[in-house]
């Protein structure tokens, strides 16, 4: 990640041990390529590495690292989407796979927000690309957010750039394609999640993991709300130097009272840097309504080789991962000029 500050002078890390960002966020596609292609050749992202089949053909290692049935077999991909962000994109197949993603109202409902530096030149960048604009928006205050789906269904908005108090906001750098330079790229505003207790999920980010929050849990303005879409209750919480998460109570017109699972289309889970993935780890096994997906382990082949990780489940049904990264030496970075985005030298706490 691009860095404005070298060293902390924030209080001593509240919450999760060593965290230093929010590392990615993960989503299952229908179509990794579709998904790879969408991502790189309409919105600009950058393409690091793919990896797979991840699978266990005859053990149980899926369901007790991942999750998931002992049969499913993923697909991923890393994309770069602007300076700060990865996208994890996960095809699986697996019996009992959900083939719909739930809705912004349903539990494990999600969407990416944007910010570009022209909504308008962005939009119509988009509208070449084929992709679908919903709306127009049911906001009285001139459409300061516009919605679009993904050629698979996923929901995103974007936004003009404006300041944010208390949360990232992406600024602007140099373009690194075509694409980001006709979509106008700043970067993610922020990831959504659509959950069963809102307050207990706030609680959970900002006393386990250490998050900050820095918008109303009422503020419900119309302007925010996909068209057709519930207005519920939401927060905005400041995840780490250079990320946003949003949390948003589910509509009591859910059709979905139970999160997809990762295997499942709309799937997902969030991953934290750390630097010592064992006392992270540590100290999420004394957290109440935590499930550690047995222990940390190391990738020893492939393009990530070197990476400690550990998924975990939440008690908000958000599932999660802790990783430590070798950057600078993982084996795809010499097949490819691209690069994940990292912490650099920022900390949880720093503010650039």
């Amino acid at each position: 990640m691009l860095n404005a500050v070298t060293a902390s002078s924030a209080p001593p890390l509240r919450g999760l041990p060593t965290a230093r960002a929010v590392d990615h966020h993960a989503f299952t596609v229908p179509r990794l390529d579709e998904a790879v292609a969408f991502f790189t050749g309409v919105l600009g992202g950058e393409l690091c590495y793919r990896e797979g089949p991840v699978e266990d053909p005859s053990g149980d290692w899926m369901t007790r690292k991942l999750g998931v049935h002992p049969r499913a077999s993923a697909r991923i991909a890393l994309v770069r989407l602007g300076p700060h962000t990865n996208l994890e994109l996960f095809q699986y197949t697996a019996p009992g796979q959900l083939l719909s993603p739930p809705g912004p109202n349903d539990v494990g409902g999600h969407h990416l927000a944007l910010t570009v530096t022209d909504p308008d030149a962005a939009e119509e960048h988009l509208r070449r690309a084929g992709t679908v604009r919903l709306g127009p928006s049911d906001s009285a205050s001139g459409e300061w957010r516009r919605w679009f789906l993904t050629p698979w269904g996923t929901l995103f908005s974007l936004r003009g750039p404006g300041a944010r108090t208390g949360g990232f906001v992406p600024a602007a750098v140099p373009c690194t394609n075509d694409a980001q330079r006709a979509l106008g790229l700043l970067g993610v505003e922020h990831v959504s999640y659509t959950v069963g207790d809102l307050d207990a999920a706030t609680a959970f980010f900002t006393d386990v993991l250490g998050a900050e929050p820095v918008a109303d849990a009422h503020d419900t303005a119309d302007g925010h709300w996909p068209p057709g879409a519930e207005h519920a209750r939401r927060v905005l919480l400041r995840t780490g130097p250079t990320a946003n998460c949003e949390l948003v109570q589910s509509g009591t017109g859910a059709l979905r009272s139970r999160p997809p699972r990762n295997s499942d289309i709309g799937g997902h889970h969030l991953a934290f840097f750390v630097d010592d993935v064992d006392r992270a780890a540590a100290h999420l096994r004394e957290q109440r309504g935590v499930v550690l997906m047995g222990e940390p382990e190391t990738v020893t082949e492939g393009p990530i080789a070197g990476d400690r990780w550990l998924y975990f489940g939440t008690p908000i049904g958000i599932q999660m991962e802790i990783i430590n990264m070798p950057d600078g030496s993982l084996p795809y970075e010499t097949l490819t000029s691209a690069r994940r985005a990292t912490p650099g030298g920022l900390h949880w706490h720093d503010r650039p």
